[in-house]
């Protein structure tokens, strides 16, 4: 396991600009924060919601805190911070904690393929058996006790899809990782009422023989809380 990244927390005041957010410290003082999700972040950060956020030493950089994680106020924890998810999934595949993707010889990231000029997140080889392409997306939508992804329409999502089912059309293994990165999310689902398109390219590349695999991140394992 890499070091933990300590974290502290902050009040949110607002999430604007897609990148940035402005929160109270706890000190009292206001600030603007980095926020490294594009996405909608539907229920990830509500005025007055407690983020925890990193501290770069990157003198460069205009804003040196990032949002990491949210806490709901019952408890739940939610990593907004996508950048995250394919280094969360590497770390479980090369620990073996993926029972379907253990004894590949090697582990490349964001490997060009397909006939749409994609990047798979990993590539997996093997000795005895065809590569792995795995794309991994990061799922923090909760409705109702259901988790769902996407929380927005998605055409890059819909375009990896079909890029996965070219791969097994070309007899190599193609995998879809939800990285489930709420701590209340039991399991995900295609989010028809949000994007009727990718769930319709979902239950294809399904049924076409995409492996789909829901990986429950222990964001504690990875974070240090109040510190």
């Amino acid at each position: 396991m890499t070091q933990k990244i300590s974290l502290r927390k902050a009040t949110l005041i607002k999430r604007y600009k897609r990148f940035l957010a402005d929160v109270i410290l706890e000190n009292g003082e206001e600030t603007t924060i980095h926020v490294a999700n594009t996405g909608a972040m539907s229920g990830c950060g509500s005025p007055g919601d407690t983020v925890w956020y990193s501290t770069s030493d990157n003198k460069k950089r205009k804003y040196p805190f990032s949002w990491e994680l949210t806490e709901k106020a019952n408890g739940d924890l939610i990593c907004v911070n996508t950048h995250q998810a394919n280094i969360f999934v590497q770390a479980a595949i090369e620990n073996d904690e993926i029972e379907a993707l253990t004894g590949f010889t090697e582990l490349k990231r964001e490997v060009k393929y397909g006939i749409e000029n994609s990047k798979i997140d990993i590539l997996l080889s093997y000795a005895n058996k065809p590569d792995h392409y795995v794309e991994i997306k990061s799922a923090t939508l909760l409705e109702n006790g259901q988790g769902y992804f996407p929380d927005t329409t998605t055409v890059r999502g819909q375009k990896h899809l079909s890029e996965l089912m070219n791969v097994v059309a070309n007899k190599d293994g193609a995998v879809l990782i939800f990285a489930i990165m709420h701590s209340g999310i039991k399991s995900v689902l295609p989010a028809e009422h949000i994007d009727n398109k990718y769930t319709q390219l979902f239950n294809q590349a399904k049924n076409s023989g995409v492996k789909i695999i829901e990986y429950h991140v222990p964001l504690l394992d990875f974070y240090k809380l109040g510190e």
